[in-house]
């Protein structure tokens, strides 16, 4: 390879272009080969400086998931005589990668055909590794906003989100829908009785044993806020529901958590309202979601420590 940079007696100039970060090169079209590429090239990559002879070198060295994609670009915007900017990673000698940004501006003959490129590679992977934290970080605020900080399970906003989607589908295939809030009996005399941070680690306990009452991956649980949880059931009849309903009460029970202060057991229990309907074009789901809230209440006002179903109201 000729690395003789134009003009070819301007020492200086060469010597100021070697010795920037970024990586100057140049490519003949016609023969698609390197007629110059900066010494800086492997210090960066590893590859030596005259082993990139031609444009395939440089597809060769990048790696796969972007080869095509990129590649395509460049023979596209070369064509049309448009400069243009490529990121992509570049392999390095020893099995890694580097970000790159390839700039390139295209040299074109008295015809309008491409005659030659040239470019400089810069460096990125600082700047790619920022976005990518950048992303995960947007990601993870994502994930926060629709999960209870104390509980670890989806919070009021996921489960109004979630509602709002299933009621659709519902109402779309006419196939039944069903809810299930859930009270936890006497709680403030709990936090009054054993303080706010035994309280915590109750709301904690009550959340995860509930979360292992579903039985499908579809069926989705919630903290409705305070001592209040949820469960969506897509395509769940009242009786289907009312099982899981059980299924609730029975793992708390289980669970044998003292509560000296409940009015109805020495236990820590629930209350319970279940119910299903199949959407028609008049129902509204904010009417279903009172109903079956008011089922809840109704199992407290009824003594607590119960299930009350939609139709024993």
């Amino acid at each position: 390879m000729d690395h003789v940079l134009p003009p070819q007696d301007n020492d200086t100039y060469k010597t100021l272009l070697e010795s920037t970060k970024a990586i100057p090169w140049k490519l003949d079209w016609a023969s698609k080969r390197f007629t110059y590429i900066g010494p800086q090239i492997e210090s960066l990559l590893g590859w030596t400086q005259d082993s990139w002879q031609s444009a395939g070198d440089w597809a060769a060295r990048m790696h796969e998931e972007d080869r095509d994609r990129v590649f395509n670009f460049c023979i596209s915007q070369s064509l049309q005589g448009l400069d243009h900017e490529a990121d992509y990673r570049a392999l390095t000698a020893d099995g890694g990668f580097v970000w790159i940004r390839d700039v390139v501006h295209v040299i074109r003959a008295a015809n309008g055909e491409p005659e030659a490129l040239i470019g400089f590679m810069f460096d990125i992977s600082e700047r790619k590794q920022t976005e990518q934290q950048l992303l995960d970080l947007q990601k993870q605020l994502e994930v926060l906003s629709y999960q209870d900080s104390l509980t670890g399970v989806a919070n009021r906003r996921m489960f109004d989100s979630v509602l709002e989607k299933e009621w659709l589908e519902a109402s779309r295939h006419q196939q039944p829908l069903a809810l299930i809030m859930i009270d936890i009996d006497y709680f403030k005399q709990f936090n009054d009785a054993y303080g706010h941070l035994k309280g915590d680690e109750i709301l904690k306990k009550v959340s995860s044993l509930l979360s292992h009452a579903g039985v499908r991956a579809n069926d989705f649980f919630a903290r409705f806020g305070g001592e209040e949880f949820a469960w969506i059931l897509p395509e769940t009849d009242l009786v289907s529901a009312g099982k899981i309903a059980e299924r609730c009460r029975h793992l708390i029970f289980k669970a044998q958590i003292p509560h000296a202060h409940s009015a109805v057991s020495q236990l820590l229990t629930i209350s319970v309202g279940v119910g299903s309907i199949i959407p028609s074009a008049t129902d509204q789901m904010n009417d279903f979601l009172a109903d079956v809230d008011r089922l809840m209440y109704h199992a407290k006002h009824q003594g607590r420590n119960r299930i009350v179903l939609q139709e024993e109201v």
